[in-house]
């Protein structure tokens, strides 16, 4: 099968607040079209493209293939359309299936039953063409069918990703809520770091800023660890996979160290960011010390540090917080001249609390949770002040 010039229409997801750097990604993956809106970015390709960018993205969580679109006013409307596809020719009726439908503004009354018509059309649409059709599987099924509808049109897609894209097949051990890897990665982006500089992640948690970090710096694609979707699909051309997973494979650079710095206060979570290093054969690149924020060391004159605090969520202890942040806004302004650092919170108040004053805040969603990523800039001399005060 020839994956030349065969233009599909395909939708990356990704979190709120990173369309942009996603956007950018694409277009040097080569892709056509490109429609940015909130939550992702729209795009035109060939199977190729939509490969490389399941391989490629850092900023993506699923790159959807879409194989329907038209208005609608019923629950009617959507089963018609969604029968009307040869479901049978994207895939085998031995795959087994999800539908999973998400929607802005409809009309409709229930999501639920409009998710169960469409397994219904898919399901008649096989047995009319096959004699039988595929089962149900809503934890891990081999093909995943999207549906998006706002409040006149529906669109369909099957999704090519397979588990989402911040899954980076590296098998994680985590300390309660960790941050999720694309989030991280775009935020590196957002903090202006390249690979060289040094870069510090005081709150290491389980690691993910430091693995997505040595995986920048190491060119290596976030992906090549892990299986996709459209493996699974009819039209995979296995021989183009392989050349394009190859190809990234041989860019990759031997592991060495990258001025990748971590700590953290609890000693499970440096345990846990070791164990998950070492799984993905990153650990030569990143040092690691059990250290609180209050007492971190800048590894260098000047570089980029960056941290996702504990927040009241996790900790529960508002009063913990408020106790925290003025001694981490002491340690940095003693310590960090010459540093831009980057806090990711849903407190909105720890650039108070920390008595510094943010020179960007960059709305960003973790998951569900809307949060503010605080570009603070540790200018020599902005601690003069304070110095004077304490003697």
């Amino acid at each position: 099968m020839s994956t030349v010039n065969t233009a599909h229409q395909f939708f990356a997801t990704c979190p709120r607040g990173l369309e942009t750097l996603l956007k950018d990604e694409l277009i040097a993956l080569g892709a056509q079209a490109l429609d940015p809106t909130d939550g992702g970015v729209g795009f035109a390709g060939d199977l190729s493209l939509c490969y490389r960018a399941n391989l490629e993205s850092r900023m993506a969580t699923r790159i959807l293939w879409r194989v329907g679109k038209g208005p609608y006013a019923s629950e009617e409307d959507i089963y018609k359309a969604a029968y009307a596809l040869p479901w049978h020719s994207w895939f085998d009726v031995g795959r087994d299936f999800m539908v999973k439908v998400t929607a802005s503004k409809s009309p409709l009354k229930s999501l639920e039953f409009v998710t169960l018509r469409i397994k219904d059309a898919v399901c008649d649409r096989f047995r009319v063409a096959v004699g039988s059709r595929p089962y149900i599987d809503t934890k891990e099924p081999d093909v995943r069918v999207h549906a998006y509808l706002t409040d006149r049109i529906y669109e369909l897609f099957l999704d090519t990703s397979g588990a989402a894209l911040f899954q980076r097949g590296l098998r994680r051990a985590s300390v309660e809520a960790p941050l999720r890897e694309n989030l991280a990665a775009g935020i590196l982006k957002l903090s202006g770091w390249k690979p060289g500089v040094p870069l510090l992640d005081p709150m290491c948690g389980s690691g993910t800023f430091l693995l997505e970090a040595a995986m920048m710096a190491l060119d290596i694609a976030p992906g090549s660890g892990r299986s996709f979707g459209f493996e699974k699909l009819k039209n995979f051309d296995a021989a183009a996979w392989q050349k394009i997973r190859q190809k990234a494979l041989d860019r990759a650079k031997p592991v060495e160290f990258q001025k990748i710095y971590g700590s953290d206060a609890d000693l499970r979570a440096v345990r846990v960011t070791r164990q998950n290093l070492q799984q993905a054969g990153l650990l030569d690149a990143v040092q690691l010390a059990k250290t609180d924020i209050t007492d971190a060391v800048p590894p260098a004159s000047e570089g980029v540090l960056v941290a996702n605090p504990p927040y009241g969520i996790r900790i529960g202890e508002d009063e913990e917080l408020a106790a925290l942040y003025p001694k981490m806004g002491e340690a940095l302004k003693r310590k960090f001249a010459g540093w831009n650092t980057y806090f990711l919170s849903n407190d909105m108040r720890l650039p108070k609390l920390m008595r510094l004053t943010p020179s960007k805040r960059t709305p960003l969603f973790n998951g569900p949770l809307e949060c503010r990523l605080f570009e603070i800039k540790m200018v020599a001399g902005s601690n003069r002040k304070e110095k004077i005060g304490h003697e």
